[in-house]
């Protein structure tokens, strides 16, 4: 008679790192007591089981495969692993401890710009993530059924508010509102009709909209096709600590940029 354990061993056969996400000591300490031959990556967001090789994890991801899939780039940044291997990733699907392992073959396609994004911003990560969220949907949805652009500049608010001039009145001058509250986020999406950049701090604070860039634009290389929005979006993020997360309202794509570099180009459509 054929073992259960037997039908399930190409899962784990020739993997060249086990990812173990978020492991309590207890269960970490079972592995790092096996002397196992398979490299073992602890992906949280800290190394409280003082792992030898260690991914940060920024966010948990509710989505399992955004979770995989963030630990596996982190994991090519760093040099962990690289294209052609094949890791087998240890998670926790339904909550508590991890009850599922899952089999991925490392791809360049996972190297989307994500774990730049998310892992060396200087705003929280939680503030990008919801700033990201809402460029998605207004690039999936838009103004009303037509397409829209807009421009959020994270982070570095001081020195970003120094290199930029009012347009218009600023609706959150005197408010304390952040972004990632479900109405704040309909009156972002209500505002990003209107020009200007929104400007939001390290702590999700939004502390203007209606704003005009100024920052030096020489030397900036941005792709080509890409106008004034972006231009802005890069400049600035050059002149300061900020990361720009873009829509563009011809493309329909959502980028992002830091040190004066894209860093990411998603289609809101495949996110």
């Amino acid at each position: 008679m054929v073992a259960l354990s037997d039908l399930l061993d190409n899962v784990v056969a020739d993997v060249d790192a086990l990812f173990i996400f978020s492991p309590s000591s207890s269960y970490y300490e079972r592995f790092a007591d096996a002397d196992l031959d398979t490299p073992v990556v602890v992906v949280a967001s800290e190394n409280a089981v003082d792992a030898e090789t260690y991914i940060e994890l920024p966010l948990e991801f509710d989505n399992v495969r955004d979770r995989i899939r963030f630990g596996v780039e982190g994991a090519m940044e760093n040099g962990v692993v690289e294209e052609d291997d094949i890791v087998a990733c240890n998670v926790a699907v339904f909550g508590g401890d991890q009850d599922a392992v899952i089999r991925v073959r490392v791809t360049e396609e996972m190297r989307s710009g994500i774990y730049d994004l998310f892992a060396n911003s200087r705003a929280d990560p939680s503030v990008i993530r919801n700033v990201f969220e809402v460029a998605i949907e207004l690039g999936k949805k838009g103004q009303k059924g037509k397409p829209v652009g807009a421009l959020f500049v994270v982070g570095d608010a001081g020195k970003v508010m120094n290199k930029s001039r009012p347009l218009s009145y600023n609706p959150f001058e005197k408010s304390h509102v952040h972004v990632g509250d479900p109405i704040v986020n309909v009156m972002l999406k209500e505002f990003s009709r209107l020009d200007g950049a929104f400007i939001i701090s390290d702590s999700g604070k939004i502390v203007s909209a209606y704003r005009y860039l100024e920052p030096a634009a020489e030397g900036v290389d941005i792709p080509k096709g890409l106008g004034a929005r972006h231009m802005a979006g890069a400049a600035i993020t050059r002149d300061t600590n900020a990361t720009t997360i873009v829509l563009s309202e011809s493309d329909g794509l959502v980028r992002a940029f830091k040190g004066g570099q894209m860093i990411l180009e998603i289609d809101p459509e495949d996110y």
